[in-house]
């Protein structure tokens, strides 16, 4: 049992035998100990006064007396207001020490072979432009989500869908035909994401001409202009052809999403994110097509004059949704339906997991209920992990008119920032090349991931690179410091002769400062299973903020090596281990590493 369930099961005994009643344990609440009060671990006494009948300071004090008598460990309380502060023997802490610091798994909840299954998207990329900041947010959220739930005792399946056919993708297909004059990656020297996205921007800005045209010249409508567009219309009639299996149009495609999945595959790695399954849409829309059609044939839909497919949602409060459009083609709903289905003929998913940004809020709603109605009961219980967006300080991006921050450039430029503040401190000498740039790359994109993810992820966000990069504050080189300085101690001690025993001795007594570290520490599996619980990694990333800002003031407070009684040495040695554990293992869920040196 843990601490905090030996505690609640004492106070509920107490309450038992003191006042004759039998409470729930939700009813109880075992927490840490605020800072600014003497104690480990508090009980709310105020939901007992009830069973009690008595003031929240004659409660406290009647199970303090019992848990203390009950449990050896508990060596004092205190009672403020309606709050019962237990005090644990310092002991107790260091036993918690020792376990934790050789505990390799400590805080993580290895998964069973017949764990539940969660599978979670993300990612979900368009072959017609290359990643950018938005898809970082996105993969870093849904590839930390994959490591916390792996950590909470699910088997995770990561999944990508990737939006690799409908009339964007014949947007770039059309430009090249018309103006790439045979352009390849090879023959520009460009990654393949790059070029097609070049592609799809050139048709906006030609599709954009023609429209003023048309408006200003021939005195249409907006409207009317977009209905005339023959560029859009040659588009339209593209896809179709693409549908309908023509040999020239499949090959165009077939040759320029391959450009572009060879472009993904540098990102993604240069990310340090990655997938076990990846769907295509290609393969999938005409699943959900035929699932559509047969919803049709029983009465699930409706067809309307135009030949179009409809869902009518009004009886669950909603509006009525296309499904195929008047021509038989699909629309992101119908995909999205052949996906699911294809995925659960795949796995025997326990809990499925859509990571998009919140501007999708009601077609995963939709999607809940179609999927329901088709008669899959995962329909109703699918989660739609929703964030908010991210922007630059300058403000939103626009891909067509090809003004997003391109996810390469974007860590390339965070790297070289890495690499000129390095060489100013000049921090690591004697390191080779190939080292410090390994070093470089860590740094870069640990303050990348970091500052993504230690903000709600349902907020709405501003990405700052220079902000994100700071050796200072709520940073993410700010923790990979605290992680090196570490290390650092452990390397003079080896150049000292001062040998560490691998744990703390029992029997000292513990110091403010050493006590609130132990106390941060043990409470690690706590805050990955909230973490987990809540889908939101951003309780991972200002809890190991928080120890590391901890740790620092400890570190300030405390002599380490120079501290002549042995003993304490060895206690102080072992905390730096574990400080040094939990920060390791928190920046893994969060996908990023943590450098020896800085």
């Amino acid at each position: 049992m843990t601490i905090e369930q030996q505690l609640r099961a004492a106070a509920l005994e107490a309450i038992k035998e003191l006042y004759g009643a039998q409470l729930e344990e939700k009813m109880l609440q075992v927490q840490l100990t605020r800072k600014d009060q003497n104690g480990d671990f508090t009980i709310v006494v105020f939901p007992l006064l009830k069973v009690s009948k008595k003031k929240p300071e004659e409660t406290g004090e009647d199970l303090g007396r019992f848990i203390q008598e009950k449990l050896p460990l508990v060596v004092g309380f205190e009672v403020v207001k309606g709050f019962l502060n237990l005090s644990l023997s310092p002991n107790f802490w260091v036993e918690r020490l020792n376990e934790l610091a050789v505990n390799a798994d400590f805080g993580m909840q290895p998964a069973s072979a017949d764990a539940p299954l969660m599978m979670i998207e993300y990612s979900s990329p368009n072959t017609n432009k290359p990643l950018h900041l938005g898809h970082i947010r996105n993969n870093l959220l849904g590839f930390s989500l994959s490591r916390i739930a792996a950590a909470n005792g699910y088997r995770v399946v990561k999944t990508n869908i990737v939006n690799d056919r409908g009339i964007h993708i014949c947007k770039s297909m059309l430009a090249w035909q018309k103006w790439g004059q045979g352009a390849t990656p090879e023959s520009t020297g460009k990654k393949g994401d790059h070029l097609v996205g070049d592609f799809y921007v050139l048709f906006d800005q030609h599709y954009k001409a023609e429209l003023k045209e048309l408006t200003e010249q021939k005195g249409m409508s907006k409207e009317e202009a977009e209905k005339a567009s023959t560029l859009m219309a040659e588009a339209r009639e593209m896809l179709l052809k693409w549908e309908a299996g023509d040999k020239e149009v499949v090959a165009l495609w077939k040759t320029m999403n391959a450009w572009v999945y060879a472009g993904f595959d540098v990102t993604y790695k240069k990310l340090g994110v990655d997938f076990d399954k990846i769907y295509y849409e290609s393969d999938t829309y005409s699943v959900g097509r035929d699932m559509v059609l047969e919803g049709l044939e029983k009465g699930l839909f409706n067809r309307r004059d135009d030949g179009s497919v409809w869902a009518d949602l009004s009886a669950q409060g909603l509006d009525e949704k296309l499904l195929l459009r008047s021509d038989g083609t699909s629309v992101y709903m119908t995909q999205d339906i052949g996906t699911a289905k294809l995925r659960f003929d795949d796995y025997n998913i326990d809990k499925m997991v859509y990571v998009v940004g919140n501007e999708q809020d009601y077609h995963f709603k939709v999607l809940s209920l179609l999927l329901d109605r088709l008669g899959f009961d995962w329909g109703r219980d699918l989660v739609h992990f929703s964030y908010g967006m991210v922007e630059l300080p300058e403000g939103k991006m626009k891909s067509r008119e090809g003004t997003v921050v391109d996810a390469d450039d974007l860590m390339e430029e965070m790297v070289a920032t890495a690499r000129d503040m390095a060489r100013e401190l000049g921090k690591l000498d004697g390191y080779s090349d190939e080292e410090a740039e390994e070093v470089y790359r860590m740094v870069a994109l640990g303050a990348l991931k970091y500052f993504m993810l230690k903000v709600d992820p349902r907020k709405n966000m501003t990405f700052n690179p220079a902000e994100s990069i700071d050796f200072n504050g709520n940073t993410g080189p700010f923790i990979q410091y605290t992680h090196a300085r570490i290390r650092s101690i452990f390397r003079k001690a080896e150049e000292k002769g001062i040998a560490w025993k691998g744990s703390a001795p029992v029997g000292l007594v513990l110091n403010e400062k050493e006590n609130n570290l132990i106390r941060s520490l043990v409470s690690f599996p706590n805050v990955v299973r909230e973490a987990g619980a809540a889908f939101s990694p951003a309780i991972i990333a200002n809890y190991i903020y928080d120890l590391a800002k901890e740790y620092n003031q400890f570190y300030h407070d405390n002599p380490i090596l120079f501290e002549e009684d042995a003993r304490v040495r060895d206690l102080r040695l072992t905390l730096c281990h574990a400080v040094a554990q939990v920060i390791k293992k928190g920046m893994w869920l969060l996908g990023a590493g943590v450098p020896d040196r800085m």
